[in-house]
């Protein structure tokens, strides 16, 4: 019984500290009920509260959420593809191909003498000619000859005066006229009896003078042609012949011979024609060997590109085509097909040519494919996306910047300041948006601005048209504010104006200015989504997602090609919703009524 006593002493207080004990513990529960607690102080937190209740809204966080991928998709995707915004592609096809083109020639071509000009004009007066059966004509105050070489060609020449012969006192004075003209007895002789014959022409030489007389005088001119038109087209067997095949000596005794006797000498080569086909073959004669050198054909051969030469051997095997009217024919294991269009001839053949990639459907190489230039479709939407969101942040920035500005000194002022500022905003709510900024987009057109200033142009214009409504919700914001009894206090401590406004006013509208500038970021999107697909918004080389849309203006783009205009749809509606929802959480959280 002796030890109870101080086991009870040793397990139960005494009562002072009992009473010590209740006094800790009444004392910690009042701590923690009071405001000092840094605890409870974090729980209470605006900040925080706004924090919980945005994350309490499933519809907002999957905003977030869209909008967080909007952004990687846009800014980090165009630095890990390996494609640029501008990279065209291209591949290598084979396509039947306008090769060549024939036809059979029906007019007069002419070779002319170098340094001599046979126009036009003087061609149309030459057809006069032999429409009324003559054998010269005047043009430009020159008189030419025409001669009939047959084979339906003709030689163009005119005379140059090379003696003068005049007769004074029964003498007869015979003198040249042109240095470069040497006097034989023949020429001579001959222009001595045409002046007494009184005939205008005479031969010597084998060459053709006219005789002219004016008055008591005569002048001897040198008919020489320097023209020659033919219906027959020549061709050298070989190209290293071509200079002198093409060369007029060489085709105006080619003519000429074609009357005779079929052969012609030119410098030390002998010429000996005979017919093959629908024309002729020039042969060189050495020895007793002929070695074909020229062929002469009715039909015109010509290559549709300026960098292709054709051979004698594809333009005889196209004629041979033409001639035997075949649809198709085969040189050297390529196949040709010949196409007839009135009165010519298309000659195609399979021709590997280096194409622009349009249009092609998604691949690996190209998930979403690529567009009417050839370029990435999957690249172009995240460079466009970066354009998109850019150009809506910046518009924002722009709006609230200006709105809070002016709204912020006419709620604050009031009066006559409140007044004109308020009929200010009037007057920019009466310009209307679209055909404003058409017109801008017009001017910009016929300015050609570049395509890089013209975005940040873009991007001041939708700021300047756009900032009324902020300014409208900052004034009335303000007024409720600024006859609060803070702002009392901040007049009585002699806070200067300009801080009372921007630094206690404006952040106690700074919650609803963070809803509405999140809700407007969707509207602005959509308003540069818009000028882009009317062609007044970013240009080439630069995209944006309207501007991607823009294609679906062609109604076979639009039918065939989902894949041009879908995707950049869908992104223009997921950032769109992305912000609507992340705004109206914010709102929510902001709403200081909102139930916990």
């Amino acid at each position: 019984m002796s030890d109870q006593p101080e086991k009870n002493k040793n397990t139960q207080p005494d009562q002072p500290e009992r009473a010590e004990l209740h006094i800790k513990s009444t004392a910690a529960a009042d701590r923690a009920n009071t405001l000092d607690d840094e605890n409870r102080v974090k729980v209470l937190s605006p900040g925080m509260l706004v924090l919980k209740r945005f994350l309490r809204n499933k519809l907002a966080i999957t905003g977030f959420v869209i909008l967080v991928v909007m952004f990687v998709f846009a800014f980090l995707g165009g630095m890990l593809t390996p494609y640029g915004q501008a990279q065209v592609f291209k591949h290598d096809e084979a396509i039947m191909k306008d090769y060549a083109s024939a036809q059979y020639n029906t007019v007069l071509r002419y070779f002319i003498v170098e340094g001599e000009s046979f126009g036009p004009a003087a061609q149309a007066q030459l057809a006069l000619a032999q429409k009324n059966n003559k054998t010269s004509f005047v043009y430009d105050g020159e008189e030419y000859a025409v001669t009939d070489l047959g084979n339906d060609s003709v030689a163009i020449s005119k005379a140059r005066t090379v003696l003068a012969i005049s007769t004074i006192g029964g003498k007869t004075d015979v003198r040249v006229t042109d240095s470069g003209f040497t006097l034989t007895d023949a020429v001579r002789t001959g222009a001595l009896g045409a002046v007494a014959s009184g005939s205008t022409s005479f031969t010597a030489d084998g060459v053709v003078y006219s005789v002219t007389r004016s008055g008591k005088s005569y002048s001897v001119g040198l008919v020489q042609p320097f023209a020659l038109g033919s219906k027959l087209v020549f061709d050298a067997y070989d190209g290293v012949d071509a200079a002198v095949v093409d060369s007029f000596d060489f085709r105006l005794s080619t003519q000429k011979a074609l009357t005779g006797d079929r052969t012609f000498t030119l410098g030390s080569d002998s010429f000996a024609i005979e017919e093959q086909g629908d024309g002729y073959v020039v042969n060189r004669v050495t020895g007793g060997d002929k070695t074909p050198y020229a062929a002469l054909s009715g039909i015109l051969v010509t290559a549709n590109a300026n960098d292709v030469t054709l051979t004698y051997a594809l333009k005889n095997a196209i004629r041979q085509a033409i001639l035997a009217k075949q649809d198709a024919f085969e040189l050297d294991g390529v196949k040709y097909q010949v196409a007839r269009v009135n009165q010519t001839y298309n000659i195609k053949t399979l021709t590997v040519s280096r194409l622009i990639s349009r249009y092609t459907f998604p691949s690996r190489a190209h998930l979403l494919g690529t567009d009417g230039n050839g370029m990435d479709m999957l690249t172009r939407l995240m460079y466009g996306g970066r354009i998109s969101l850019m150009v809506g942040f910046v518009v924002v920035f722009l709006e609230t910047f200006i709105g809070v500005v002016l709204g912020g000194i006419s709620g604050y002022f009031g009066g006559w300041i409140d007044t004109f500022i308020m009929r200010f905003v009037d007057l920019f709510n009466c310009i209307p948006f679209y055909p404003t900024v058409m017109i801008i987009g017009a001017v910009m057109d016929k300015m050609e601005i570049k395509p890089y200033p013209r975005i940040f142009l873009l991007m001041a214009v939708l700021g300047l048209l756009g900032w009324t409504g902020i300014a409208r919700i900052v004034r009335g914001q303000i007024l409720s504010l600024r006859e609060q009894d803070f702002m009392v206090a901040t007049e009585a401590t002699g806070i200067r104006i300009s801080r009372r406004i921007f630094r206690h006013l404006v952040p106690n509208v700074m919650p609803l200015l963070i809803v509405q500038a999140t809700m407007s970021l969707g509207g602005v999107i959509i308003s540069e989504a818009t000028l882009s697909f009317l062609g007044l918004g970013v240009k080439y080389p630069f995209s944006s997602w309207g501007f991607i849309i823009n294609a679906a203006n062609d109604q076979f783009v639009l039918t065939n090609y989902w894949f041009i205009w879908l995707p950049a749809g869908l992104l223009i509606v997921l950032t769109v919703l992305g912000f609507n929802f992340v705004g109206d959480g914010l709102r929510d959280a902001f709403d200081p009524k909102m139930k916990r």
